[in-house]
Parts: structure tokens; sequence; C-alpha cells
């Protein structure tokens, strides 16, 4: 890698690998590298073959194309963002395969500011890496090393503007009795920017970003319009927030394209009003416009990754909030998820925000790097319905309901809203599954995903012809009802380790309840119900049988985020209590068989 002081750059990756197995040989019979055309050029000037049954081959420039990124293809706006890719026919086990690409980088839309962050390859057998940084002397560079991997050598030449400091690392595969390295993704081996190095003017740098993502300019007549005709039926502020916020997230197609690819740069407000679609960055410069228009002040904020940091990783995901309401914050890019819901992988995490907003004496003060909230906007809950029919020929079918509100609601509307309605089937089957049940889904029935202000709904019913095996006198079965996952208690810290807090995660609410229909006759043996109570979960459990009919249900309620390690051994009982309950098994003694008369 080389970097120029106006902020260009050319990276040269050469790569030789052996093909072990066909797997290999199917892994590398294509490949692809992403760019982006409007500031990168990518070259593949070698693919050499090395067959193990001898002999060599190169790859004819016939063999390389170039096209839109699939991500990007029924979006034309976005065709700057490609994959060239070489695809190599009649790879075997044993081949090796050889090759050279060079990136060439100019007027990168964040130059002459440049960043990078590299881990070495731990992903498979690899001999050797070899790295190499070359860096203008000129910029002040913020610059990180993990200390596992020290640079083995670094070379200083000339000064001033045609000054360089280079770095190289050579790592090779650990030994067999060696252990291998292991890295946080959010602490690269090698990380270094020249945006926020030395220490930054935090409203310059967060101004850069504010202004490359949505310029401060002047509504235009037809944004102005489009804010006044969302807004015009709200009764409050927050009112006219969401209405914007909700035409923004459904009714603009997210382009599924990684933050960042188009260099934080977006596009003109009204072409991304126009073509509805647009990339994260499009979709906050546009709900940035339209707030604006109505009065508010908006803010965009850049995720890191969990126990990164500001100086050593790239940005994970982009969400948007405003000023006044600031903890209001949202997620457009999702397209179903609840006005102010954030998805779980991001709550807690640090944030970078990005505003162009001049801050007056005496006016709130906001952090620049702020912890995304972990409240969600309403109480989460989680309601489950099995309403099941065993047969006397040992049949079982089930009707379940789920009404959920929290992370699985999100989680589910985001898969339904993903999966073509006619194979929502196999998204029920995986739920079913994730839930214990087994069987075969038959139909199945979801409210629409987009339809945000209501708890999301999922009915499916599932079969089993030979649950139970009636030739035995008695059966045992499970409580046909979804098993309810718990932290696993804290284990035996290494000495010197800071023990960690349990983590409960978001409150939430949790009913299950079933009701199962027997065939006459039938005896029924029910568990002993159960019932703990703390001050972070409460847990119940009742089952009853009368008339041929069998109910169970369970109910736990967690209240707190986390419990201190030490109430771990409170906790181990709490856990096992819940464990050994959803244990137990119910018994049925074979129905007696009809007499003449029922007949």
């Amino acid at each position: 890698m080389r970097f120029e002081a106006d902020g260009d750059s050319r990276k040269e990756v050469h790569t030789i690998v052996k093909l072990n197995n066909i797997l290999g040989a199917r892994e590398f019979a294509r490949l692809a590298f992403d760019y982006n055309r409007s500031f990168q050029q990518i070259e593949i000037p070698l693919v050499r073959v090395t067959h193990a049954n001898g002999g060599t081959s190169e790859l004819l420039p016939s063999a390389i194309t170039d096209a839109p990124n699939p991500a990007v293809g029924q979006f034309p706006a976005y065709h700057e963002v490609r994959v060239k890719s070489a695809r190599i026919l009649g790879l075997e086990e044993g081949d090796t395969v050889e090759y050279r690409v060079i990136t060439t980088t100019t007027h990168h839309p964040l130059a002459p500011d440049f960043w990078l962050e590299h881990s070495f390859d731990r992903s498979g057998p690899v001999l050797e890496e070899r790295y190499e940084i070359d860096l203008p002397s000129s910029r002040k560079v913020q610059l990180r090393i993990n200390p596992e991997t020290p640079a083995t050598s670094t070379q200083t030449t000339g000064e001033g503007e045609s000054g360089r400091t280079i770095y190289r690392w050579g790592r090779a595969e650990p030994r067999a009795s060696e252990s291998p390295t292991i890295i946080n993704p959010s602490n690269p081996d090698i990380a270094f920017n020249t945006l926020f190095w030395p220490p930054p003017d935090w409203d310059r740098v967060s101004a850069r970003f504010a202004n490359l993502i949505y310029p401060k300019l002047p509504a235009s007549r037809e944004i102005s319009e489009k804010a006044a005709s969302l807004t015009g039926n709200a009764k409050s502020r927050e009112a006219r927030l969401e209405a914007i916020y909700e035409f923004v997230s459904k009714k603009v197609a997210t382009v599924a394209l990684p933050l960042g690819a188009t260099g934080y740069r977006t596009r003109a407000v009204e072409e991304i009003l126009t073509s509805g679609y647009a990339t994260q960055e499009d979709k906050a410069a546009l709900i940035a416009a339209l707030v604006r228009a109505d009065g508010f002040e908006p803010l965009v904020y850049l995720t890191l990754p969990e126990g990164g940091e500001l100086v050593n990783s790239q940005f994970q995901h982009l969400l948007v909030g405003v000023y006044e309401q600031y903890d209001k914050w949202m997620d457009p890019s999702s397209e179903v998820a609840p006005f102010g819901m954030i998805p779980s992988a991001y709550r807690g995490m640090t944030a970078f925000c990005a505003t162009a907003f001049q801050f007056q004496p005496g006016m709130m003060v906001i952090s620049f790097l702020p912890k995304v909230p972990e409240n969600l906007p309403f109480a989460a809950s989680q309601t489950v319905k099995v309403d099941a029919v065993l047969t006397r020929e040992g049949a079982l079918s089930a009707k379940v309901s789920y009404k959920l509100r929290g992370d699985n609601e999100l989680l589910l509307r985001v898969a339904f809203h993903r999966t073509p309605k006619e194979k929502w089937k196999d998204v029920a089957m995986l739920l079913s599954i994730s839930d214990g049940f087994r069987g075969q889904v038959t139909s199945v029935n979801a409210s629409d995903p987009k339809s945000t202000k209501e708890p999301f709904t999922v009915e499916y019913e599932i079969s089993q012809p030979k649950f139970v095996d009636w030739a035995k006198k008695s059966v045992r079965i499970p409580v046909l009802l979804p098993q309810i996952g718990l932290p696993d208690p804290a284990t035996k810290q290494a000495t010197g380790a800071a023990a960690a807090n349990i983590e409960l995660g978001t409150p939430l609410d949790v009913e299950a309840s079933l009701t199962m229909r027997l065939p006459p006759g039938t005896a029924v043996h029910t568990p002993v119900g159960t019932s703990v109570s703390r001050d972070y979960a409460t847990f119940s459990a009742k089952y009853s049988a009368t008339q041929n009919t069998l109910t169970a249900s369970r109910h736990i309620n967690f209240l707190a985020r986390q419990i201190p390690t030490e109430r771990s051994t409170d906790y181990n009982a709490f856990y096992h209590a819940v464990q050994n309950d959803q244990a137990q098994l119910i018994v049925l003694e074979k129905p007696k068989e009809p007499s003449s008369i029922e007949k």
C-alpha cells in the first residue's frame, strides 16, 4: 500500500494459493474484487495456474469481466460500484493459483485524508504473509500496531514533500506448538488515519462528514412541498418526525451496499426522492433534507464496532437523529424497524456524530462520540400460543401463533420482508426448529412487515404424523412450548482476570401457553408447576389436565439488563430452576378403546 500526500493511493496484492481439495478449487474458480469506478481503477495483470499434473496456463483478458455489483443491478444510479472478476475454468485439487491485483484510488471523496485498517489472514493455513505500507513523511498519521504483530522493519527516506516512511511486516503460520493470536475484529493488526490525527477540532471534523453526507443547502421547492405533505396532519413535532421517518424508511427502497462504498458521497436529494431507492448514506441525506425543511436540525450517527475506537475502526452502520430530541434515534435503512427502534447489534455502541450545526453559548451541547441508546421505544414482549390436537393414531397437528414486540420482532420482520411470500414456509420452518418444534409446516400467515405501529404477528400450522406410539402403555412427551433461552451462568475466571457481569439483555416479558386436545379416555400425568422470583427476573409455570384437554403455561419476565457477578450463585439457582422445569415431561397413558355405544 502506497499513499500520497494528496490522499491518492496504490494497492498491489500478490497471492499464491495451493488448492488442497475440491472445495478450494471451487472457491478460487472465480476471483472477484469490489471497487468504485468513480474514484478507483482495478487491474488484474496476472492470473496463472500451475497444474498438479504439470504445465502452466495464464488467463486470457477475455476471461476477465467488469460489471455492476450484484446489489445495485436494478439501481442504475449506483452502477459505479462494480465488481471486476476473473473466471478460472478446470481447477483441480493440487493446482496452484497465482494472481496479482492492482487498485488505484484517485480523488477519493475524503481526500486529502486517508484511512486504512488491516488484519493478517487467520482464516486458514496461510504459510506466509508480507505487508508493506509506504506513507508520505509530510502527513501526520495516527498509526496503531498490534503488539502481537509488530512491524519487522521501518525505513524513512528523505524529508519534506519527498520523504517517505515505510513499514514492513512478515508473518508466518504459527507452529503447531504455538497458540494462534486471537484478534478482536474491532481492533485490527494495523490501523491508521489522518482524519482524526492530530486530535481533531471536533466541530470541523463532524461538519466535514455532515457536509459530505447531507450538504447544508436551502431546501428546494420539491423537498419543501414533500415535507409539508408528509407532516400536514401531524398533531405534534414528534408525529411530524415520525411521518418523515415512515416515508423514507418504507417508501424508499434500501440498496444493500456496505457503508462507505460510495466514499460517503451522496446524490442530490431531489434525485433520491424521484428514484425511490437509496443507500444508507442517501437515506440519511433525504431524511436530513426533509426534517430540516420541517424545522428540525438533523444529526447523523456513524457507529463503530463493539470495542472499536474512532482512530482505528471503520464505521459500521448509519443512524439518524435530530437536535431537539436527539435521544430519538432512527434506523431508516432496515425498511421495517418501528419508529425509534435501533437493532440490538448497534445499541450501546459508540457512534461518531456528524453535524454542521453551529452551537451557540447556552445551547444544549451534544457529544461527538455518544453511546447509542439501549432502550427500546416500547416495552419488549412476546406471546406464543400453541393450539394442538393429538389423535388416536398418534398424529399431532398444531397451530402456533406469535405476537411480538422488540428484538425478535425486528428479526422476523426483516426475515419475512426479504423473503418472497411463496417461500414464507421456509422461514416458518426455521422458526419452528429454533423453538424446538418438529414436523412439517403446512401453512403460514404473517402481518405486513411494514405495519410497524402494531406488534408483528406470525401464525403457522405444523403436523407430525407419528408423534407418539400408542403401542406402548404410556408415552412421555415434552411440553409443546418454545424453549426459553437464558444466558449461561458465569464461568470460573482465570487468576487475575476481572469477573464480567451476567448480561440478560433488553428487558423482555415472554408468555407461552399450550392447549392440547387428547383422544377420549387418555390419562394424563402433568408435571409439578414452578415459581421463582428475583429482582432481575421472574419465572412461573403451570400444568393441568381436565376432560381430555391438557393446558400448560410458562411466563418469564426479564426485569434487568445485567446481574452483578457477585450474585452469580443466586443466578445459577434461578437458571437451574428454569432449566429443570423445561426438561420436565408429560406422561400420557394409552387411551381406552371407545365402547360400542360411543362408536
